[in-house]
């Protein structure tokens, strides 16, 4: 039995590493190097802009392509979604790195860009629900929320081998790191995606899914039952889905108030991520294992509500200068109260839908909530200003949202204790399991 959910978990973990990779690695490219060699016909302001712009491109396409690859994933198994996905992403990362630049090939070599992010991002609204889904439903009932963690424990070990590999990466001289130095991380995202195919195609197709097969109780159209039966827990992951506002404001707001507004040290900060990540890939499992004694809820909302306080912390710490508070601060609220949401969200929000939506409710619910906390910097910035008194404003914004998910959190049904056949069922269709 254990088998099975531990091949879930490291297929779970292989493929959320390799998205976070490519994210990471993709995000710093567009900042460093491609508005050099895609858009160099434009002033370099415009430049940056424009490749910056192709790194936001990839987040249109995750709404559709959670509406599709939920679509699949419920109605023809998860297995195919998690192949698709990592072929899809895999593929796409190592063509970036292929690319002819805009002196090789004019227009053509920026719009081959954004066609090749617009897949990523198609692949990438599938991957962490098709994951979460196959995870969930192999793993035993009363260790779903320590299995299921795993794939947000690849999420910060993706982070951290893309900064192992791009730190050299970004030292060398000019001319190599614009001929073929960028192309380097791209092309080694090959063998994760390898690696994390050979493992997918032996997994075998969750026992929930199956037993509907067999019971021929498989949704022609998931998303119509979805928004006919649950479009309340949709909702309800949607609004505590903004709890990642925390992760976007610590990674980007917090970072250029360091650097650009108090005048810190870039080197220093960007180590607060790393070792915020170090530690978050440690804390997740175990706050996931706490969920399946003591609850969900609990754990979920004493993570959102202890990054409300620390966040005043965090953003006081930079604004005074004091590197070993900042450290601190940092390491403590991202990487070990953030991971208590971080451990909880996949076991919570998918075991709130029947498996027949599952993969879709997760998908949808998780891409427009992750969509709206992508605004969240820019929202903040835009209210408190980006003077050294404004880490007090964006501090507030942030408790705010985090006592948003904690009111979605406890609105919705304590879930750790029942069974796997039963999650999301009314209690009259619990008594035909």
């Amino acid at each position: 039995m254990h088998g099975k959910p531990r091949k879930a978990a490291v297929a779970a973990w292989i493929g959320s590493a390799l998205e976070y990779y490519d994210f990471f690695i993709y995000g710093t490219a567009a900042a460093l190097v491609f508005n050099k060699i895609f858009f160099p016909s434009s002033s370099p302001a415009t430049g940056t802009l424009l490749a910056l712009a192709t790194f936001g491109v990839g987040y249109l396409a995750r709404p559709v392509g959670a509406f599709v690859l939920g679509h699949v994933g419920d109605r023809f198994g998860r297995k195919r979604v998690l192949v698709t996905t990592l072929v899809m992403m895999g593929g796409s990362t190592f063509l970036v790195g292929c690319l002819p630049t805009y002196d090789q090939a004019g227009l053509l070599a920026p719009v081959l860009l954004v066609v090749l992010r617009l897949i990523q991002g198609f692949s990438v609204s599938g991957e962490q629900a098709g994951a979460n889904s196959m995870t969930l439903e192999h793993a035993p009932e009363n260790r779903r929320a320590y299995y299921t963690s795993f794939t947000l424990n690849g999420t910060q070990a993706g982070q951290i081998i893309a900064t192992a590999i791009f730190l050299p990466i970004a030292a060398l001289p000019e001319d190599q790191l614009l001929s073929w130095g960028w192309r380097v991380p791209f092309w080694l995202s090959v063998a994760v995606a390898v690696a994390g195919l050979v493992i997918r195609r032996t997994l075998e197709e969750t026992p929930a899914f199956e037993r509907e097969v067999a019971g021929h109780t498989v949704a022609k159209m998931p998303l119509a039952v979805l928004f006919r039966e649950q479009w309340r827990d949709v909702l309800r992951v949607v609004v505590a889905a903004v709890i990642a506002s925390v992760s976007t404001i610590f990674t980007v707001h917090a970072l250029s108030y360091a650097v650009n507004t108090i005048g810190l040290e870039r080197g220093p900060m960007l180590w607060v991520g790393v070792l915020a990540n170090v530690a978050a890939v440690i804390t997740i499992p175990l706050w996931g294992r706490l969920s399946d004694r003591i609850g969900r809820k609990p754990v979920f909302a004493g993570g959102s509500l202890g990054c409300a306080v620390l966040m005043f912390a965090y953003l006081w710490s930079i604004s005074v200068g004091d590197y070993l508070l900042i450290f601190i601060a940092g390491i403590v609220m991202f990487g070990v109260v953030h991971s208590a949401t971080s451990a909880v969200w996949p076991s919570f929000y998918g075991e709130m839908f029947p498996t027949r939506v599952r993969l879709s409710g997760m998908a949808i619910g998780t891409q427009i909530g992750f969509a709206i906390a992508g605004f969240a910097p820019t929202v903040a910035t835009a209210v408190a200003g980006t003077g050294p008194g404004s880490w007090l404003g964006v501090s507030v914004i942030t408790a705010m949202l985090c006592l948003i998910n904690v009111a979605a959190v406890l609105t919705a049904r304590e879930t750790y204790k029942v069974p796997t056949a039963e999650l999301g069922l009314r209690p009259a269709e619990r008594v035909t399991v």
